[in-house]
């Protein structure tokens, strides 16, 4: 056996002695101390007699209505109570729906009153989205059909308090309904949303809504769930109580009896009624083909301004700006106007913001329709003198005639139902005798006058709703319209027309506050005569400002 392969197993045993392979072994004869550092500490680790606190262990994870565990009773802050007492706070039972839901929708969540129970066919309730359904539905013809954000949110409201939802928040905007209902603080809540697509002037079916949710929100009436749907879906299929020839032959009357506001004679009426007519037949024609609604205003504002500048070119001693003015009174979007200036008034910004849009595409509308014939009018040698309509003749009997058939025909077009044409029509001769005793008697200022008038009409709109417990606007809407600014519409559109622009702009400038005086007026109005209802808490009535900063 070589050297080499005698010290094979001496290396091999050398490799698997702990003792001699280590470098960090221990020389024999050396004993360490006890109490010495160890070997095997970290020089990381905390020397003897040093304390550090423990961290607490994580809380399980809880609801978040639970106390908080910094919270010590023995240590709470002090709570303040009035002398007085809490107050508890209660709604007046007879009051009209509309005021309590609405007094309602103005509180927090936390003041409301607790729904009281209420007795219903069904005896475990009916399934909350059927009751969001009908609710959104509801609320779907009523802001269709031009009633105001507010009013449409506090029948949503009362709709599902009907039926013991008591937690739920109606939103309304312009074209979106969307309700939320929340069982308990620690449930999920159910929301369900619909758009509003299709928009139509009936205030018969308006205010047959008004009806089936009064019936909802009355506790001995027990109307169930599948009878609201039946009469709902009633409502919708009915008509319109009106025939097309009736509705054409108002808007007839109409321009005729606001042609004899301005001061126009029997040649002047029947000249501004065929004129509105002929519109009329145009914009139906417009609608059939599927024109928007812009298009239809600006052609049905081209035949009255035609007639006035035929009248003109044929030099006929008439008043040919009486014609044209009768002609825009038929096509003022005044409904629209007085709804989104009462949006705007109430906290609903969004909504008022798209109303008002509204309002000005189809004022533009108009414009464009009576500008274009204006000015190939005068283009052609057409002289119309914007200071013709100016120095009206004071007849007052025949002006309040006129300013009530004027609001009696406005109210056929609205679709209004029978019942309520004939207070709409008293409502609109004293609004304009208002209107004429302040400014063509008195010498006031006619946006003043025009206030205060439209501030009537909205005090006796208010009153007579009350009465027959319906919606205002059926007895507001129609009786406005002997104050919409048809005569300052046209004599701005002259002046433009006759390269006078400044003179024109300062006319539209007036009859844009007049329309702002009428929105104002008549929600102030209604609001006036809401300030005399005792209503909701004892207390002062909350406003209805979503940001209250102060």
């Amino acid at each position: 056996m070589s050297e080499a392969e005698d010290r094979k197993p001496r290396s091999d045993e050398a490799r698997y002695d702990p003792e001699i392979t280590s470098e960090f072994a221990i020389p024999e004869g050396l004993d360490v101390a006890k109490g010495s550092e160890s070997e095997t500490t970290s020089e990381f680790s905390l020397p003897k007699g040093l304390e550090t606190p423990q961290t607490p262990a994580p809380e399980p994870e809880g609801s978040a209505f639970n106390t908080p565990h910094t919270y010590s009773a023995k240590h709470a802050p002090p709570a303040f109570t009035p002398a007085t007492g809490v107050p508890m706070l209660t709604l007046i039972t007879d009051a009209p729906w509309q005021d309590r839901m609405r007094t309602m929708l103005r509180m927090p969540v936390a003041d409301r009153p607790a729904l009281e129970p209420m007795a219903r066919a069904e005896e475990d309730g009916p399934a909350v989205p059927r009751v969001l359904d009908l609710t959104l539905r509801i609320g779907e013809l009523l802001l269709a059909g031009g009633e105001g954000a507010e009013d449409v949110e506090a029948a949503m409201f009362a709709v599902c308090r009907s039926y013991g939802l008591d937690r739920c928040e109606p939103t309304v905007t312009f074209t979106l309904l969307s309700i939320s209902y929340q069982p308990s603080l620690v449930e999920d809540p159910v929301t369900a949303s619909r758009t509003v697509r299709r928009r139509g002037t009936d205030y018969t079916r308006l205010a047959a809504v008004f009806r089936l949710v009064d019936d909802l929100t009355d506790a001995e009436a027990h109307v169930s769930l599948e009878e609201a749907y039946g009469r709902l879906a009633e409502i919708r299929r009915n008509r319109h109580p009106y025939p097309g020839w009736a509705l054409t032959l108002a808007s007839g009357l109409l321009a005729g009896a606001a042609s004899v506001l301005v001061g126009g004679d029997v040649i002047v009426f029947i000249a501004a009624a065929v004129g509105a007519m002929l519109g009329d037949r145009l914009a139906w024609l417009c609608a059939g083909r599927g024109l928007p609604e812009f298009y239809q205003f600006t052609v049905a504002a081209m035949p009255p301004a035609a007639i006035g500048v035929a009248f003109a070119l044929a030099h006929v001693d008439l008043k040919a700006s009486a014609v044209v003015t009768g002609g825009l009174f038929a096509l003022l979007p005044g409904r629209a106007l007085v709804a989104g200036v009462q949006d705007g008034l109430t906290g609903f910004y969004i909504t008022a913001s798209a109303r008002l849009l509204e309002v000005m595409y189809f004022f533009v509308g108009i414009v464009i329709g009576v500008l274009t014939v204006l000015y190939f009018g005068v283009q052609i040698g057409g002289r119309l003198n914007p200071d013709t309509a100016l120095h009206i003749s004071q007849r007052p009997l025949l002006q309040i005639a006129a300013s009530m058939v004027l609001s009696f025909t406005f109210a056929i077009l609205l679709q209004q139902e029978r019942a309520t044409v004939l207070w709409v029509t008293l409502n609109g001769g004293v609004a304009w005798s208002v209107y004429g005793a302040m400014h063509i008697t008195g010498g006031f200022s006619p946006v003043a006058s025009t206030a205060v008038a439209a501030g009537l009409v909205g005090l006796f709109g208010q009153l007579m709703s009350r009465y027959q417990f319906a919606s205002a606007l059926p007895f507001t809407t129609a009786a406005i319209g002997p104050l919409l600014p048809g005569s300052a519409t046209y004599f701005g559109l002259l002046s433009i027309a006759q390269n006078e622009i400044d003179k024109g702009l300062v006319s539209l400038a007036k009859a844009v506050s007049l329309a702002m005086a009428i929105a104002i007026g008549v929600n102030l109005g209604s609001e006036l005569f809401r300030l005399f209802l005792r209503v909701g808490s004892p207390g002062k009535r909350r406003a209805a400002k979503r940001t209250r900063g102060f």
